[in-house]
């Protein structure tokens, strides 16, 4: 697959897989390993990287294979996600991965929806831009927002399909399009990736075919009656959605148009 960039990061992988929820940490490796990804979130907040038994999620990952992307899940506030982010740079750095230089940016509105809250998110993306943060940012799929969002700073959108871990898929096709072609009117190469709501194989095609830069996904995979099998689906649903952009679709059409003509077609059968 083409690879693309996040800034000064090169990535050959467009599926960006998380590390949470999992049944157990040598299932999640598993997965990671079938899905084909570069790329892992982790959340930094403690409780998510320290687990009841005081295991670390980062002694189960292959720090030499895979990059590490921190993300600020679980913040509610500008303030909080600014110190996680910067609790995620130290500690990454101290392990010698090359994701400390980046960030998921996740400013969350309130408990039920987990929705994005867009003043902190463009708020917060200011500030860790100053910090030195390669910012990709959670956003919903308002196409202003994503505009203002990138006019903060951010070095990738990441509109939302649908609310997280919902598994409802790409709700507003024609919002993520908007979103994907004002974000790249006047910069062709600006990443584009879809976060949230993947719940199948086929969430992950329509996203991508939508001309998205990649898909980032947790809940499709980890809650799946089987993990390992949906992370090889998404896999090759992703390949096969960014060839389908690549080759471009026919147009929608209202009525039929015949695959073969109708002139010249022979009526009857000489000498009959």
């Amino acid at each position: 697959m083409d690879s693309f960039h996040i800034h000064n990061f090169e990535l050959s992988n467009r599926l960006f897989v998380g590390t949470g929820r999992y049944q157990t940490y040598d299932l999640m490796r598993q997965a990671l390993d079938a899905s084909g990804c570069q790329v892992v979130t982790v959340a930094v907040r403690r409780e998510r990287l320290i687990d009841a038994q005081g295991k670390s999620l980062l002694d189960f990952l292959d720090l030499n294979r895979y990059t590490i992307l921190p993300n600020t899940a679980g913040c509610f506030t500008a303030e909080d996600t600014i110190r996680i982010a910067l609790l995620g740079r130290e500690l990454l750095s101290k392990q010698g991965n090359k994701g400390a230089g980046w960030v998921k940016l996740e400013v969350l509105g309130d408990k039920k929806t987990l929705l994005p809250d867009p003043i902190g998110t463009i708020e917060a993306t200011r500030e860790l831009v100053k910090e030195g943060f390669t910012v990709l940012a959670y956003s919903s799929d308002d196409p202003r927002t994503a505009m203002r969002i990138k006019e903060a700073g951010a070095a990738a959108v990441m509109p939302a399909g649908s609310p997280i871990g919902s598994g409802q898929g790409v709700l507003n096709q024609l919002n993520i399009s908007l979103c994907v072609e004002l974000l790249k009117e006047n910069d062709p190469d600006y990443p584009v990736i879809v976060d949230a709501g993947v719940g199948t194989a086929s969430d992950v095609s329509i996203a991508m075919e939508l001309g998205a830069d990649g898909v980032l996904l947790n809940t499709g995979i980890a809650h799946a009656k089987d993990p390992v099998m949906m992370a090889t689906a998404m896999k090759h649903a992703l390949e096969a959605g960014r060839l389908a952009y690549q080759a471009g679709r026919i147009a929608k059409k209202r009525y039929a148009t015949a695959s073969s003509p109708f002139d010249g077609v022979i009526s009857h059968i000489p000498g009959e």
